[in-house]
């Protein structure tokens, strides 16, 4: 005797009379549109202009868009800079502004409502061992990297809050902002303090819709820092603790300062943006 099988047939599924109606009314989802990138109609500062990482800022600014203002205290270098940015048909001007003259500082950005975006580039180093350090080194270590940029900052937020308008600080940190280094014990501290400025400057400037966040680089291949790499023991010492196994370039440092810059970035402050070729990733 065969075993028996049993196969339901499948009604066929009643229409549903309410369906059209519960169709009309589901919302329609639209997809997020992606932030833009572009700087046009915003106006930007950067310090420390005239060479280097700081003129290449500026020129990604410009090509993103926005209408630069270089400044340092060297007149004819920024010039130069804004001249060539300008004959490549983008926005461009130079002032000439010792960040660390705080009265004049104070009163430079009497059009500071008009900027949109602070790049807080102007900084130096003097490295030598800590028994070594001499005090005006260090005074002058930290009125460049700590005092002008905190006071610079100042005057940009200031008018931007009695515009009541938005903007974008970046501080020009370091990976020296998170780990430490023989031989640069006063740059170290001074980076370690402006990342716990940008903190607390996120916090208090949040209302006002102005964000505050620092780019950490590595070392970044300039004619400031050739002399250094020229040590082979300190060549060797670098390339061993930067996991892509290269110096950094300034091309690697432009889309982040685009990025922090742009609406791309709008939930973003209070931030240090890791530039570090994987540095501090294990220390």
């Amino acid at each position: 005797m065969g075993t028996a099988t049993f196969s339901p047939t499948p009604r066929p599924r009643e229409a549903d009379p309410h369906a059209s109606r519960r169709l009309s009314k589901a919302p329609v989802m639209n997809p997020p549109t992606t932030p833009s990138s572009s700087l046009h109609g915003r106006r930007a500062l950067v310090t420390g202009a005239g060479r280097g990482l700081g003129a290449a800022i500026a020129a990604a600014l410009a090509e993103a868009g926005a209408e630069v203002v270089l400044a340092a205290r060297s007149g004819s270098e920024v010039a130069a800079v804004a001249e060539e940015l300008r004959l490549k048909g983008l926005r461009a001007d130079s002032i000439v502004l010792d960040v660390t003259d705080l009265a004049r500082t104070q009163r430079q950005p009497e059009d500071a409502e008009l900027f949109d975006i602070l790049v807080n580039n102007a900084g130096t180093n003097r490295p030598g061992p800590f028994t070594e350090t001499r005090l005006e080194d260090f005074d002058d270590v930290f009125a460049l990297n700590v005092r002008a940029a905190f006071f610079v900052a100042q005057a940009f937020e200031r008018g931007l809050i009695t515009y009541d308008r938005p903007g974008s600080i970046i501080n020009v940190s370091s990976q020296m902002g998170h780990v430490g280094a023989a031989g640069r014990t006063v740059y170290c501290a001074t980076k370690h303090a402006l990342e716990g400025i940008t903190k607390a400057m996120a916090a208090e400037l949040g209302p006002y819709r102005i964000r505050v966040n620092t780019i950490c680089p590595t070392f970044i291949e300039t004619p400031l820092t050739k002399p250094f790499f020229e040590d082979e023991g300190f060549r060797e010492f670098v390339l061993g603790k930067i996991k892509l196994g290269r110096f950094g370039r300034p091309g690697d440092v432009l889309g982040a300062v685009v990025f922090l810059a742009s609406d791309a970035s709008a939930l973003m402050t209070g931030s240090a943006l890791m530039l570090d070729g994987g540095w501090t990733s294990t220390s």
